[in-house]
């Protein structure tokens, strides 16, 4: 048979060669490497026998598909470890994930952090037994029977979730046996560096109806070096985990009795917010919005209309149960239909359009308690929210400013160069998810791709992604450690317009339904702080800074002038702070320092003598003197230019 390698060349081979022996025809030291093989575009095991014409690709561990096959492997190799240490317990899930794997595990007894280093031992002798890793496959009848055998509750309900005639694979090595599709490392002993990193809870399924596990997190790399320098990326991304920084800052706190997702925001955090929902409002006044102010709960009918009860009713939070003289309602998961019934306030006509509508809107979804983290995924939280009504010929413009307005809010806070773009679009294959005919989709996702296209915009598109009401451009963003959020969306909606009766008189005297833009500027405000406590180690810059300037005395004798510049600060409009207490200057601005404010001020008698401050800049230290009002013009300006250091 023929065997086509990626450069082109051909190698001909006997019938039922193993991938393993493809990597050996073309050189001993890649058979060695050899950890999968990719056959007209499946990946498969280094084992796997081709009985015919094929493209074929040898994975290694320097491949993507290597590392996740690596991490995979270590997975099972983590249940198998776990087994011999805890017996009793059921194993459920182990995928890999963006830099590791975890495996969700039902103990009878609960384990804690400390327990991670003995089933870490039993890992490390595992793969020094090296034990050949072997896949076979099973009717699904037999499958079932063998999971029973094992006493696997978990994995017999996945393969009875499986269609009659499934056949399903299972891999073996030593002594045990896991259901997993693959594939593996040809043996144990590949695995050269591994860390069991954490644990969790997790559901299930993600059911919060089900039973909580226990999920242990791990991850590996071909090499020591490797995984060394991500354990220092992980240290360091935990020093700037906005959890950890927000609250030692004081930004924000947490209650148990009030409630996951939902965070309390401190002095600070709400200061920040303020000043940047004001930059937010001021500067879409600018650009031609009308603000608006809805109610944050309708009744069940309202939604019903728009479409969300039917496709968006489990991410919310119900009130009130349906039955005779009873009306249910709703908190508010987005704001678009509310903002719809001020278009809908009076007849419009093209000259009305394009009609753009903002909100500083308050939002409640119902998230699994597993996705819940800080700041950045919460149940309540606060937006940017706009809508535009426009015709045909408008859209692509609108679109346009919206995108360049989120561009302009990204650079204002200093996350413009760490955002990536995702062109969302419906699944086809899916299509009870949306509402719309499959030509209206694609009508309005080529007309969405041509926009981006003519803007120059760098994207990936991903199917499924989309609204149930149309596509939209995600602005996306990783947190520290690396999870992937959406900080932004654009979105255009070809659906809701017709399902409230959004008309509007054309010039040529038609009733027409308008696009509809669905969009935000700044994003969630919760998240848009926590990315920038992350960003700057809590060193916010010093035009949305919750405190700019702290006054400090050096003794009880410059305490009056200390108030007085205080007084002309705020006049100024200008954030102050003074540290009047009785401690040693040295410590006040160690204080300062840790607080992470932009500007200290010194002031000694002979500052006040001379209407003078002395300067220091966080990162900067001892700047100098100024005259006060020299400061102030300063201050202000790095302020007016949002300059960030």
């Amino acid at each position: 048979m023929k065997i086509t390698l990626p450069d082109g060349k051909s190698l001909e081979l006997e019938p039922k060669t193993t991938v393993a022996g493809v990597a050996q025809a073309i050189s001993e030291g890649l058979k060695r490497n050899a950890v999968a093989g990719v056959v007209n575009g499946k990946l498969v095991d280094t084992s796997y026998a081709i009985e015919e014409d094929a493209e074929v690709r040898i994975v290694t561990l320097k491949d993507k598909e290597g590392l996740d096959i690596l991490r995979h492997t270590c997975s099972h190799v983590l249940a198998q470890a776990v087994k011999t240490v805890y017996p009793t317990c059921s194993l459920a899930i182990g995928p890999t994930v963006e830099n590791g794997f975890y495996y969700d595990i039902d103990f009878k007894t609960p384990i804690s952090q400390d327990d991670l280093s003995k089933i870490e031992e039993e890992m490390e002798k595992i793969i020094k037994c090296n034990f050949e890793i072997t896949r076979f496959e099973l009717p699904r009848k037999d499958a079932i029977a063998l999971m029973r055998k094992y006493k696997e509750p978990y994995k017999v309900q996945l393969i009875e979730d499986l269609p009659e005639d499934s056949v399903i694979s299972f891999y073996r090595q030593g002594d045990f046996t896991d259901l997993c599709r693959g594939p593996h490392l040809p043996s144990t002993g590949m695995i050269k560096a591994f860390r069991l990193t954490s644990l969790t809870g997790a559901y299930w399924r993600g059911d919060s109806k089900n039973k909580m596990l226990t999920r242990i997190y791990g991850t590996a790399f071909e090499k020591k070096a490797q995984l060394e320098e991500y354990l220092e990326q992980v240290r360091q991304a935990k020093l700037r985990d906005h959890n950890k920084i927000g609250r030692e800052l004081e930004y924000f706190t947490t209650v148990d009795t009030i409630g996951q997702g939902l965070p309390v925001m401190l002095a600070k955090g709400s200061k920040t917010i303020q000043v940047l929902q004001r930059f937010v409002e001021d500067e879409e006044y600018r650009r031609g919005y009308i603000l608006t102010k809805t109610p944050l709960f309708a009744k069940s009918d309202f939604y019903k209309i728009s479409g969300h009860w039917d496709h968006y009713k489990e991410g919310m939070f119900i009130m009130g149960e349906e039955g005779k003289d009873k009306e249910v309602f709703a908190l508010r998961p987005m704001t678009c239909p509310f903002q719809f019934q001020v278009y809908l306030n009076k007849p419009r006509s093209y000259k009305d359009l394009p009609m753009r509508l903002d909100e500083t809107s308050t939002l409640f979804r119902n998230e699994d308690s597993g996705e819940m983290h800080g700041l950045i995924r919460v149940r309540q939280f606060t937006i940017s929210e706009g809508h535009l009504a426009c015709t045909p010929d408008q859209l692509e413009n609108e679109f346009k400013g919206c995108l360049d307005l989120a561009l302009y809010m990204l650079k204002a806070v200093g996350l413009d160069g760490d955002v990536s773009y995702r062109f969302s679009k419906w699944d086809e294959n899916n299509k009870e998810k949306y509402i719309g005919s499959a030509e209206e989709w694609e009508n309005v996702q080529n007309v969405m791709r041509g926009i981006l296209d003519d803007i120059g915009l760098t994207y990936t598109e991903a199917d499924g992604e989309a609204a149930f009401y149309g596509p939209k451009l995600d602005i996306q963003i990783k947190n520290v450690f690396g999870k992937e959020d959406t900080l932004i969306t654009i979105q255009i909606d070809f659906q809701l317009a017709k399902r409230f009766n959004m008309l509007y008189t054309d010039v040529d005297g038609e009733k027409k339904f308008p696009y509809v833009i669905h969009r935000t500027s700044i994003g969630c405000y919760e998240r848009t702080l926590a990315l920038m406590l992350e960003k700057y180690a809590g060193a916010l810059p010093l035009w949305v800074a919750p405190v700019q300037v702290r006054i400090m005395d050096v003794s009880e004798k410059s305490e009056e002038y200390c108030n007085e510049l205080f007084d002309k600060f705020m006049e100024a409009g200008i954030r102050p702070e003074k540290d009047l207490r009785p401690e040693k200057i040295g410590k006040k601005i160690r204080d300062a320092q840790l607080e992470k404010i932009p500007y200290m001020l010194v002031i000694g008698e002979q500052e006040a003598e001379s209407g003078e401050v002395a300067i220091r800049k966080r990162g900067a230290g001892d700047i100098g003197k100024m005259k006060v009002d020299d400061f102030i013009a300063m201050v202000k300006k790095q302020v007016k230019e949002l300059e960030i250091w």
